[in-house]
């Protein structure tokens, strides 16, 4: 099969509205060997395909998605084979116009769906499973930097044969957090003076309802996981250092995640996390943006308008020049939709829109091979069917050239 794919006839997509980086204009976009070839030349025995009335624009680079979750645990506690649910999110990464997709995989000490022995399934899985997967499947190492267990596995991950991207993240010392303070306001998680909630209140149980659902052990349980997680406050500032230079000694792109005070994001920049990922205040975003950083925000915030956090709307932000990059977050159809509805409330035209889903993305990962449509570069492109005034839907899902997806629509 593998010899027998490299040679697909040559394809010429004329007549759709394509979306380059600095316009959008008609022309005819010929891919072969998995490249795009040429814009606007000849046909040469090429096979020609019809896009007229469709838009035909880079696919999409998501930096984060989690809704592989799902698949993986479709009810609250009910675990599906690994490979099954991940056949099942390539088949919808490609179907929503996702050609490159990092998994927000999270590794934490919390038993369960997001413990490191379901990461290592996961990551172990991919590697299996990629010669018959569709997309680019990488993983995001979403790493709790109070669970000291998952270094070994980022060690191996970062020298597998799919590089991963780093993301730090703490949701211990949220858990942790006085309830006085909002959490978008929090100190920088390693403040000596972090203000601490008191664990042996009720209010703290009742928080840590959702974690013991999702790990599937009682609510006592779990506080007392928390508290004894807790105790390794001390060591965590050398983890972090370990798991940085990991990433740094392998190349891996590295994001720090919720980022709530200058001083957080000034921290792992210093470490070589050049992405902000969802900085829950504009004073953080703004210096990120200083700096010269990306800045992640998430499509679904985009798709309705607002944060389900309500901290920040990205379609604000993006005015503002304070967002690089919509990630699905969790909702892999928020790709497209986010655009649509920025494009229709005129935050921007789609040439200028469409980098925050796939080139700006792919250069935030070190991905310089694709995400415009460009000769030279890879072809993955997705064709969309764009009524006037009504939602839009992925027609076909090319991926380095191979066809990953194709719907034709009843009237057709």
């Amino acid at each position: 099969m593998g010899g027998m794919m490299r040679n697909n006839p040559a394809i010429v997509i004329e007549g759709a509205t394509v979306v380059f980086s600095d316009r959008l204009a008609q022309a005819s976009v010929r891919i072969e060997d998995g490249r795009i070839t040429s814009i606007n030349g000849s046909r040469d025995g090429a096979k020609v395909i019809d896009g007229r009335g469709h838009v035909l624009a880079p696919a999409f680079v998501d930096i984060h998605g989690d809704a592989f979750e799902r698949q993986l645990m479709p009810r609250p506690g009910t675990m599906l084979p690994v490979a099954a649910a991940l056949l099942d999110t390539d088949r919808q990464l490609a179907a929503n116009g996702i050609a490159t997709a990092y998994h927000a995989l999270t590794l934490s000490w919390e038993p369960g769906l997001r413990s490191v022995e379901s990461g290592r399934a996961v990551v172990s899985a991919l590697d299996a499973l990629a010669p018959r997967l569709t997309v680019d499947n990488r993983v995001q190492l979403r790493w709790e930097t109070f669970c000291f267990e998952a270094v070994e596995l980022i060690r191996d991950a970062l020298s597998g044969p799919h590089l991963p991207s780093v993301a730090f993240n703490d949701h211990t010392s949220m858990a942790m957090l006085h309830p006085s303070v909002p959490l978008q306001e929090r100190p920088f998680d390693l403040d000596p003076a972090f203000p601490m909630v008191d664990p042996e209140a009720p209010a703290f149980a009742a928080k840590m309802e959702e974690r013991a659902k999702r790990a599937k052990i009682p609510v006592s349980d779990m506080v007392s996981l928390v508290r004894g997680i807790w105790e390794r406050r001390p060591q965590v500032l050398g983890a972090i250092e370990e798991v940085a230079a990991l990433g740094r000694a392998a190349g891996a792109p590295m994001l720090s995640h919720d980022d709530s005070q200058i001083e957080t994001r000034d921290f792992f920049r210093a470490r070589g996390a050049r992405i902000s990922e969802f900085p829950v205040n504009r004073r953080v975003a703004r210096a990120a943006r200083d700096a010269g950083d990306f800045i992640v925000l998430g499509a679904p915030n985009a798709t309705r308008g607002g944060s389900h956090l309500a901290s920040i709307g990205a379609a604000d932000m993006i005015r503002e020049g304070l967002c690089d990059i919509l990630a699905s977050d969790y909702y892999y159809p928020a790709m497209l939709l986010g655009v649509a509805r920025l494009k229709a409330d005129g935050v921007g035209p789609l040439h200028m829109l469409w980098p925050l889903v796939s080139g700006n993305p792919a250069r935030a990962s070190g991905l310089d091979d694709r995400g415009v449509v460009e000769v030279g570069k890879r072809a993955d492109l997705v064709l969309i069917e764009w009524p006037e005034d009504a939602a839009p839907a992925v027609r076909r899902t090319w991926i380095s050239g191979r066809e990953a997806y194709r719907a034709a629509p009843a009237g057709h």
